[in-house]
């Protein structure tokens, strides 16, 4: 490919991104939520003590192949099932 054609291609798909329409967000917003207060912040220290206290037990394994299977027992019903 000559240069100056590969410059007009690259310029032509630099500016294909400006013709995709955007949806209007600024009335997607309920007013009620643009009034509501700001969430309450609160430390992070008790939410780290709680992670240590965790602990890997002897039944975790038994406990996380248990939910493997009935997960992917799950994904086969899901994909066996016929959707319109």
């Amino acid at each position: 490919m000559k240069p100056i054609a590969f410059i007009v291609a690259l310029a032509g798909l630099a500016l294909l991104p400006g013709c995709a329409e955007f949806p209007e967000l600024d009335d997607s917003v309920p007013e009620a939520l643009e009034r509501a207060a700001y969430p309450r912040l609160v430390p992070v220290e008790p939410l780290i003590e709680g992670a240590r206290e965790v602990q890997i037990e002897d039944d975790t394994e038994a406990r996380i192949a248990a939910r493997v299977a009935a997960l992917r027992a799950r994904a086969a019903r899901l994909r066996a099932r016929d959707v319109d």
